[in-house]
């Protein structure tokens, strides 16, 4: 048995609400099991599963009686924390033109490998969370997914769609054979055009430190500047295990800008920015 991790991130966002899903599996020596975790605005929930829980069908997986895939999630958990139940539908999706590693995706051993699955699609239908209810009608949806041994040492992360666009940043430590880069990987999908910046691609960290994140690539800059946050425990794994405590805020106060030299193609303030840090300074 080898150590591994493989798991979605689903986000979900209307103009009053964000809920986000993870569903993961994982295996290391000591065990393999799966689990779901469901974040909302002011909470996250953990739910494990024995490892028998998890199949695969066709394109969808299943953990336990909730589904993930292409056309949706269906979710029935039921635990004494928390009770979780509903359907939402996806519309059209929008993965990118090529793999988001790039070359990289041709490396054996990396720890971690990245995947964006669509950029931004709509999402219709409405969840129930403990007796609260998160409804969803011309709503955006964000995927994405990793896989391998471990999330990066340190790393910053953010996500957000709003009018016009979505985008997705993100910086961390790459360790390859011993040495260790500051690898970047972004995407701006903005009317309909997909714009790419990556380390790949000559793209540099201009600045990287708490709440703040510029990378340039040519004539592009993309910024992200986290104003306000309220940051939640999410389980991450570490060689296989679901040990490590990272922190996200699933929908928080945050700016980005993104310019094509002289030209400002958009800045956004929002209060649906998503964004992960861990020690990157």
């Amino acid at each position: 048995m080898h150590n591994f991790f493989y798991g979605w991130y689903f986000k979900c966002q209307s103009e009053t609400q964000t809920l986000s899903i993870i569903p993961a599996v994982h295996c290391s020596e000591h065990k393999k099991s799966c689990s779901v975790q469901v974040i909302t605005e002011n909470h996250v929930w953990n739910v494990d599963y024995p490892a028998e829980a998890f199949h695969r069908i066709e394109r969808d997986i299943w953990i336990g009686k909730n589904q993930f895939g292409e056309k949706g999630i269906l979710l029935a958990i039921h635990t004494p924390e928390v009770d979780i139940s509903g359907k939402l539908r996806f519309g059209p999706l929008s993965p990118l033109k090529y793999d988001i590693m790039g070359p990289f995706s041709l490396f054996p051993f990396l720890e971690c490998r990245h995947s964006v699955r669509s950029m931004r699609h709509f999402v219709y239908g409405r969840v129930d969370v403990n007796g609260r209810e998160y409804s969803f009608q011309n709503a955006f949806g964000y995927w994405e997914g990793d896989e391998g041994r471990s999330f990066p040492k340190e790393y910053a992360w953010t996500q957000c769609s709003f009018s016009g666009g979505s985008l997705m940043m993100s910086v961390a430590d790459v360790p390859i054979a011993g040495v260790h880069f500051r690898g970047i990987i972004a995407v701006v999908l903005w009317k309909g055009r997909e714009y790419r910046l990556a380390t790949y691609l000559g793209a540099k960290v201009r600045q990287a430190r708490k709440g703040i994140l510029r990378i340039v690539q040519g004539n592009l800059e993309l910024e992200a500047r986290l104003r306000e946050a309220v940051r939640h425990p999410l389980n991450a794994p570490a060689n296989g295990d679901m040990t490590r405590t990272i922190h996200e805020s699933a929908a928080c106060h945050a700016f980005y800008c993104f310019r094509k030299g002289e030209h400002v193609l958009f800045s956004v303030e929002t209060d649906k920015a998503s964004f992960e840090y861990e020690l990157l300074e």
